[in-house]
């Protein structure tokens, strides 16, 4: 018997990118997606809508822009993941943007999970999302205050523990301790400031001068 020919899958499905099955329910709600993406350190909340040449980004948000507001703490863990989400959905309604469907892509949707804090935050920040309430992170994580409890009984016990395991915060000249009450106020600021997105500078070139050619010596 001949054997079948060989499919080799879209190159996005072997880098491990895209799901294309999911991606094909996304676009059929008709609604654009509120794509969520983790890094190690970051954070990263955009709206995007699909077109058939290319899909459009609407509007993004990073939980590096965060230091704007105020938040010089970790950017990649669950408060910066709700606030980056947060910010995302107040630029959204500011953009005319009611609803979202969530794209989290090859992440799994873990109970309490950072993509779900971002999530968490772009519903507090106005946008109508489909979601399950069961899924978020409690509060007391939403807000760090999780981590200003592990901080403080920490110090108590073992304080050359607290400086290896805080050591970022305490470079960063952030009490972790009060990391809750941080929250609170870069929340604040997002929710009233982020509208207006700070675009960086466009960077001017210098021309080049051209060079003049050498002129050869004339034969004699």
């Amino acid at each position: 018997m001949p054997r079948g020919r060989k499919i080799v899958p879209h190159r996005r499905v072997r880098e491990g990118k895209t799901d294309y099955r999911q991606r094909l329910k996304l676009v059929k709600s008709g609604k654009p997606r509120l794509v969520v993406r983790r890094a190690n350190r970051n954070m990263s909340c955009q709206i995007v809508s699909f077109d058939k040449k290319s899909d459009k980004t609407l509007v993004s948000a990073s939980s590096i822009e965060l230091a704007n507001f105020g938040w010089n703490a970790n950017t990649g863990n669950i408060p910066g993941a709700y606030l980056t989400g947060l910010l995302c959905a107040v630029r959204a309604k500011s953009a005319g943007i009611k609803e979202a469907v969530p794209d989290i892509g090859f992440f799994e949707a873990h109970h309490g999970s950072r993509v779900l804090s971002a999530l968490k935050g772009a519903l507090d920040g106005g946008l109508e999302i489909p979601h399950s309430k069961e899924a978020f992170p409690p509060e007391d994580r939403m807000n760090g205050a999780h981590i200003a409890n592990y901080a403080a009984e920490l110090k108590k016990g073992d304080n050359a523990k607290y400086e290896k395991y805080f050591s970022a915060y305490i470079k960063a000249k952030v009490d972790p301790e009060t990391i809750a009450k941080l929250f609170e106020t870069v929340k604040s600021k997002v929710i009233s400031e982020g509208a207006s997105e700070k675009k960086p500078k466009p960077v001017t070139q210098k021309k080049e001068k051209k060079a003049t050619p050498k002129k050869e010596p004339e034969k004699e």
